[in-house]
């Protein structure tokens, strides 16, 4: 049986408390959680919704009740086809985090083969992400390699 588990409404604040683990691990990182109140309405429809485009796959903390241990979540959007990705889908991966007391347990790992395999279910040809240094390996033990893509951002 596996550790991992699709997440459900009760589980948001979890899933909140665990985006921000990883927030603010990233460099220059927002610490504020203001925002988990007016967030934690939509990420629990979100969850709520088992065939729409969003999935995030969770571990249960082994020494704490009621917590979680690591968390994955993602996306599939449509994009115009091409060559890789015919039909148009892809899927992101945006929220990839670990309690700090749990890791090195294979969790990250574990959640982000489940969101692989959601991803594959939906015909996504494609899966993209950003990773931290520190999660790097990880990606690239499971197949992700660099693109020479010049992302850019714009905040609005």
């Amino acid at each position: 049986m596996s550790l991992v588990r699709r997440a459900t409404p009760s589980d948001a604040p979890e899933v909140l408390r665990l985006r921000q683990v990883m927030i603010d691990a990233l460099p220059g990182g927002d610490v504020s959680t203001g925002w988990h109140a007016d967030a934690l309405p939509g990420l629990a429809a979100r969850l709520a919704e088992t065939d729409g485009g969003f999935a995030a796959f969770v571990v249960d903390h082994p020494d704490r009740p009621g917590a979680l241990a690591a968390l994955v979540a993602g996306t599939v959007d449509y994009r115009i086809g091409k060559a890789s990705s015919p039909h148009g889908l892809s899927g992101y991966v945006f929220s990839v985090a670990t309690d700090p007391d749990a890791r090195r347990r294979g969790y990250a790992r574990a959640c982000m083969e489940e969101l692989l395999a959601w991803f594959r279910e939906r015909g996504a040809g494609q899966v993209m992400l950003t990773a931290s240094a520190e999660a790097e390996p990880l990606y690239a033990a499971l197949g992700f390699v660099h693109k020479a893509d010049p992302t850019m951002i714009l905040p609005l």
